[in-house]
């Protein structure tokens, strides 16, 4: 919510800057063998605490029409995918090393252009509305013991826009949920073929590809035209139910090629999440863009610590048959 008040372009730029920390520790571990891997792990985990994610959306929702939203936010999506079907050959053509290097030259690429180009979206009158309104919502602070009060449950307080109305707090489940299951799958995917499919790293990189360049294809190409010709409400069910059939084929599957099929489909499940961030966007108001985004992101990032553990105990409770 502080894009809100203070703008988009600042945060966007400290939450890229942070980022940049974790490739810059990965490149001195490898010139330096003394150092501890420590660092690298911690500047991952501070680089948490300011996403540039959720004021990118929000920043977006700025001055695109409502209607067009879920295919912007798409877009953003279709960059992440692009990266992640290109990340793959990276790794046939360069060392280990000069791969590091590469991804802290594009990070640091990526900062100086922001710097350079990215221009800041909020209006000063939806920042001044946005100011009155928390001000308004204050609670009366007579002592400095209210003051730290405030501050410490204001994440909390922020977070319970959630909880607005039932449209709201439905699409926050669907969103929780569905972010548990896809980070679940991210995390554990590759094992699960690996032992039961023997994939070596020729058919792991053959997935990423595909994983990559059909979720460019659904966000660039496919994502428009079924908001138009579906709805928003119906492109959610779609994606919901391919994603159960894909974690369906995952499980009866007996070769590659129905891995290999099945991960093709997953890639639609890639429009529920734009699509709900559209919905959510479409249902407050102009000056509640970035605190919408902030928690609907914030929930997400709740679902991607929670989904791995669910799954393993799953896993760990079946895998000899028995438990469920």
């Amino acid at each position: 919510s502080i894009s809100d008040e203070r703008g988009r372009r600042g945060l966007i730029l400290l939450g890229i800057s942070l980022s940049l920390l974790g490739p810059m520790f990965l490149v001195l571990m490898q010139l330096d063998e003394s150092i501890s891997p420590f660092p690298y792990y911690a500047s991952h985990a501070f680089s948490g605490v300011v996403s540039s994610t959720p004021a990118a959306l929000s920043s977006l929702s700025d001055v695109i029409p409502s209607e067009l939203r879920a295919p912007a936010f798409g877009m953003v999506l279709a960059g992440f995918s692009m990266g992640f079907a290109m990340s793959p050959m990276l790794a046939v053509v360069m060392s280990h090393f000069m791969v590091s290097i590469f991804a802290l030259c594009i990070s640091v690429g990526g900062f100086i252009f922001a710097c350079l180009y990215m221009p800041e979206t909020l209006s000063p009158e939806s920042a001044a509305q946005a100011r009155l309104k928390r001000l308004s919502e204050r609670p009366p602070m007579n002592s400095q013991a209210d003051v730290w009060k405030y501050n410490l449950m204001r994440p909390a307080k922020e977070l319970m826009i959630l909880n607005r109305n039932q449209l709201l707090r439905l699409l926050s489940a669907l969103a929780f949920f569905s972010g548990c299951i896809s980070e679940a799958d991210h995390t554990l995917f590759l094992y699960y073929v690996e032992e039961n499919f023997g994939f070596k790293d020729s058919d792991i990189a053959i997935l990423f590809l595909i994983i990559g360049f059909m979720g460019i294809f659904v966000q660039t190409v496919m994502l428009k035209p079924f908001n138009n010709l579906l709805g928003e409400r119906r492109v959610v069910i779609v994606a919901f139910l391919v994603g159960s059939l894909c974690n369906y084929l995952y499980g009866v599957a007996d070769s590659k090629r129905t891995i290999f099929l099945s991960v093709t489909l997953a890639s639609l499940t890639g429009m529920s999440f734009p699509t709900i961030s559209a919905i959510k966007s479409n249902n407050v108001d102009e000056m509640e863009q970035g605190r919408i985004q902030g928690a609907l992101y914030s929930l997400q990032s709740l679902a991607k610590a929670l989904g791995p553990m669910m799954l393993r105990y799953v896993y760990n409770e079946t895998k000899d048959g028995g438990g469920f």
